[in-house]
């Protein structure tokens, strides 16, 4: 196959080129062809199926795993096609020497991509086998059964089996998935489908497992790299003669990248305390002025901010003609990632060849970027990502690999860099603060007629309606950013929902419909409506007559949201407390999730859960605050990331729909929990919030009483 400009670079994911039966023994490697940009889906390397003559079976993708269990997951997908028990499958991730190309872990692509590639592999591999039994037992390859790790042929008396290993055995084949092969249906599932403990989860408990900020080599240094004060800030001048007067330090400055590495953190922390740096200082905005400079400062759209622009009928002159419109401005903030796991990189070189261990969500795109940064080809460079704790869409680290690398190569030794905590806040990027402006229309039925959406800066995901209306416009506008900005867990779905949702409620009360209702009345997509009606039976929702006004005192709300992406179909109930202190509390929370066919429940559920955890931060508190670029709480102590009090109830209902292929949940149930919360403090109050965080400080915001911008027609 001959590579075009931009596809997968095919030279480095064949398996033939891999020396895999000198590593593992023989046996039989089947692969997943790779498939360039544009061949339909994404671009992707494949996946190989190693089944070796040692009994065991490796599987290899170019996924990693975040704490998300995809290890266990996918290692259940094989073991389901090729008929073996869990046990005995090895799953290879993430290292660029040994596993096809991937674009990368986000998306919630893993099981849709890397899932699907490896069961086709399994299941190319078990069609050899049966070959080979059926050659092997005298019998028509339909009459061989398989199961456990063994062919068997025959009733009773006259049954004869034979293991897998001494079917490959003295093979050394390496063969692309056959055409005649078919995964399995996930109807007729034995292995996946089931509920499954995870693989690693004892050691994960125990401690047992290594991430990269836990490994050490021999003669290892450690790194401390001196970050400029503001994003893009510039270095003018550098003053290194303190730090290099410390015994064992050693200062590196290549370009933009100043660094030192030292026998330990405390003395490579000193070292970069003593450079002396002059920066300049671009002029940026505080908060007070943000929205109005987003609206001001377009930028072209890139690779990574797509623009989205769709428009159907004539949604001005729809609304005109609407019995009810409304428009309001909605706004998210800035947020972090706050992994458990900071950011970590461990660099050696050996003569000319560079390893490196890095947490990264993108090991494919580290190694390319380092090949460019180090003008080294990519063959002398290997990428292996270690166990790591949770990325979220901050964890790509192209810069951090390359700084560590230049550290070791200057130094002669191993070096380490971990970021410290404010590092980590301060020194990544941060999900887009998001401005969205909306303009609806509906009947007095309480159905749509006219809808527009426009986002500021948030990007593109999610924002296009899944509600039918016949006069619409949605359009993506990219800004520039005062703040360092990029990929986060759902990405601009968790602002475009939280308007969009929270408009819908607002609809339906200037409309009289119950918003369950309401929502249904412009609903096609069967599989939301699944969703919608699973979340309302479980909560017992029954329409009730909505209270009008703003209301003091104590008070209880009920709120309702829903959404679709990467795939999935998600929709989330809250009810919540209101004090007469004006804090609120949320009492409990329902969601109902389908993403196709259920891989493994038990995984499943805890994304759901985690998600939704996570989602509460975001909705709740969470905000970076900042001034003219600096932030100025890039610390725990002053970042309220939800903790184990602050977790309400949380009831997760999963609909299996094993007529569909399985798509991710580390995104989507994300993405209807602010909007819910909207909702019911709303519906408890009478006070519509259109910003992220809703409870700045914990409470009540003063003026929380949105402008009401509705218009009602005679």
């Amino acid at each position: 196959m001959t590579p075009t400009p931009g596809s997968v670079p095919f030279d480095l994911v064949e398996p033939a080129a891999r020396p895999y039966f000198d590593r593992w023994g023989p046996g039989l490697v089947v692969y997943r062809p790779a498939q360039p940009a544009g061949s339909g889906g994404p671009p992707h390397g494949g996946a190989w199926v190693h089944v070796g003559e040692d009994g065991r079976v490796r599987a290899f993708a170019g996924k990693v795993e975040l704490g998300q269990g995809v290890t266990t997951a996918l290692t259940m997908l094989v073991a389901e096609e090729l008929k073996v028990l869990p046990a005995s499958v090895d799953l290879i991730l993430g290292d660029t020497d040994l596993t096809p190309w991937d674009i990368g872990t986000f998306g919630s692509r893993s099981m849709a991509d890397a899932g699907a590639h490896l069961r086709a592999a399994a299941a190319g591999a078990l069609q050899f086998l049966r070959r080979w039994a059926a050659e092997r037992l005298g019998v028509e390859p339909g009459s061989v059964r398989l199961d456990s790790g063994r062919a068997m042929a025959g009733e009773g008396a006259t049954a004869r089996s034979i293991p897998y290993a001494e079917l490959v055995a003295g093979r050394s084949r390496i063969e692309p998935v056959p055409s005649e092969s078919h995964p399995s249906p996930p109807a007729e599932w034995s292995v996946a489908g089931r509920p499954a403990s995870s693989r690693d989860g004892a050691k994960v408990v125990t401690g047992a497992v290594r991430y990269t900020s836990d490994l050490r080599l021999e003669g290892m240094l450690e790194g401390a790299i001196l970050f400029p004060p503001t994003f893009r800030s510039t270095l003018r001048s550098l003053e290194t003669r303190a730090a290099e007067s410390i015994p064992g330090v050693t200062v590196v400055r290549e370009g933009g990248f100043v660094g030192v590495a030292a026998p330990d953190r405390a003395t490579a922390r000193a070292a970069r305390g003593l450079l002396r740096a002059e920066w300049e200082v671009p002029e940026a905005p505080g908060e007070d002025g943000i929205v109005e400079y987003f609206r001001t400062h377009p930028k072209p759209p890139d690779d990574h901010w797509d623009l989205d622009r769709y428009a159907v009928g004539d949604p001005a002159a729809a609304r005109g003609a609407s019995a009810i419109a409304l428009e309001a401005t909605y706004t998210t903030a800035y947020i972090a990632h706050v992994p458990l796991e900071p950011h970590a990189a461990i660099a050696e070189w050996v003569g000319e060849r560079l390893t490196v261990w890095i947490g990264s969500q993108t090991p494919f795109r580290v190694r390319a970027a380092l090949a460019r940064t180090l003008g080294i080809p990519n063959e002398r460079i290997r990428i292996v990502v270690p166990p790591t704790g949770g990325g979220f869409g901050g964890k790509h680290a192209e810069e951090l690999a390359a700084g560590t690398a230049r550290l070791a190569r200057a130094s002669g030794h191993p070096v380490r860099v971990t970021l410290s905590r404010e590092e980590e806040f301060t020194q990544t990027y941060l999900r887009p603060m998001a401005v969205v402006e909306i303009r609806s229309g509906a009947d007095r039925d309480g159905r749509l007629t006219a809808w527009e959406c426009i986002t500021w800066n948030a990007g593109a995901s999610a924002i296009r309606t899944p509600y039918r209306v016949d006069h619409q416009r949605v359009e993506n506008r990219p800004t520039d950013s005062p703040l360092r900005q990029g990929s986060y867990r759902a990405l601009a779905a968790t602002a475009n929902n939280f308007a969009r949702e929270s408009q819908m409620d607002e609809l339906a009360a200037r409309t009289g419909v119950d918003p369950v209702e309401f929502r249904r009345r412009s609903l096609d997509d069967p599989r939301l409506r699944a969703v919608l009606d699973a979340v309302a039976a479980r909560a017992g929702w029954t329409a009730r007559p909505r209270r009008r006004g703003p209301r003091s005192g104590p008070s209880t709300g009920r709120g309702i949201a829903l959404g679709l992406e990467k795939g999935g179909r998600v929709a989330t109930y809250v009810e919540v407390e209101v004090t007469a202190s004006r804090t609120v509390g949320i009492g409990r929370i329902i969601t109902a999730y389908e993403c196709g066919a259920i891989v493994n429940p038990r995984h499943l559920e805890g994304q759901v859960e985690g998600g939704t955890i996570m989602a509460l931060g975001g909705a709740l508190g969470e905000a970076i605050h900042f001034d003219r670029g600096r932030i100025l709480n890039g610390r725990l102590s002053a970042y309220p990331v939800p903790r184990f009090l602050d977790v309400p109830p949380i009831e997760v209902l999963l609909l299996d729909r094993p007529d569909l292929p399985s798509a991710g949940a580390g995104e989507t149930p994300l993405i209807a929990v602010a909007p819910a919360i909207a909702n019911a403090i709303d519906d408890a109050t009478g006070e519509r919030i259109r910003h992220l965080p809703l409870l700045p400080g914990g409470r009540l915001p003063t003026g929380a009483r949105a402008t009401d911008f509705a218009t009602p027609k005679n």
